[in-house]
């Protein structure tokens, strides 16, 4: 709890105002019900990769050649990676931007509230947001692509650890990111290009036995590669594995790349956000 001085009638007195988690609950509903209110921003969010999934899978839909699955599951799982990136890292670094550019950051920054609330709030949108996108496209994928959902629970706890760590990571990096546009009208080209190519060097629009090792080894220096690979481990049968460049799920270097990136981005976030734009100082 925090206590602050607020004058009513004149008269100094003591308020005391809830903690940085319960602001930040609050905060997130809040950004919940702005999110929903904007019907044209909801259904593009939640429509863009449920789109793509369909283009893709209808255009490739043979078998692919010794792994058991057709194309159309193989981009199941990539779309939903994509999907959750989308939600956390490209949402949050455009509209981060945009409330800078804005002044609203500045705005909020006088008041009582904690600077943790506000990021809170973020992340309680951005869990919201990416859960229902992937809820959707796993819809998608089992009703019209014959994907299978795991009957084993190991694989239900598989999919929550690198739903958690790659939600958080592309969150932060969402958050870094919004302080590299010099203004809100460009947030979206700075924002969305690294995205888009993440995409293709990563495995969501082609598949990675066709992509150069070199480009393979520089999307493997972020989060979206190895969310995909993970995702198709949860979700395709082990017989496609041999897909991987590894030859493998590699499970553990995934927890171990995602939680760096977790780490990475938090320190990113504490030495480049401003609560200003450049204009401002």
């Amino acid at each position: 709890m925090t206590l602050t001085t607020v004058r009513v009638r004149g008269e100094a007195s003591s308020v005391r105002l809830p903690g940085a988690w319960g602001l930040g609950l609050r905060r997130g509903a809040l950004e919940i019900k702005q999110f929903f209110r904007q019907r044209d921003q909801v259904v593009f969010t939640f429509a863009f990769p449920v789109v793509f999934l369909f283009l893709f899978a209808s255009i490739f839909s043979d078998d692919v050649r010794g792994a058991g699955i057709t194309a159309s599951q193989l981009y199941v799982p990539a779309m939903m990676a994509a999907g959750i990136m989308s939600t956390s890292f490209q949402s949050l670094g455009i509209s981060i931007a945009i409330e800078r550019d804005e002044k609203v950051l500045r705005r909020l920054r006088g008041t009582p509230m904690p600077p943790a609330a506000y990021f809170l709030g973020k992340i309680w949108l951005v869990l919201v947001t990416g859960l229902m996108e992937t809820a959707i496209l796993l819809v998608v994928g089992t009703s019209l692509y014959d994907v299978t959902l795991p009957s084993d629970p190991a694989k239900w706890a598989d999919f929550a650890w690198i739903f958690v760590l790659g939600l958080t990571a592309c969150a932060l990096l969402g958050i870094a990111i919004s302080s590299v546009p010099k203004s809100g009208k460009s947030a979206t080209s700075v924002v969305v290009l690294p995205f888009l190519v993440l995409q293709f060097i990563s495995g969501v629009y082609i598949a990675i036995d066709t992509i150069p090792d070199w480009m393979l080894n520089i999307g493997a220096l972020f989060p979206l590669k190895w969310m995909c690979q993970g995702l198709r481990g949860v979700f395709l049968p082990e017989s496609a594995k041999v897909l991987e460049q590894a030859g493998g799920w590699e499970f553990g270097r995934i927890a171990l790349v995602l939680g760096a990136w977790c780490v990475g981005g938090l320190l990113l976030c504490l030495l480049t956000f401003r609560w200003k734009n450049r204009r401002a100082g």
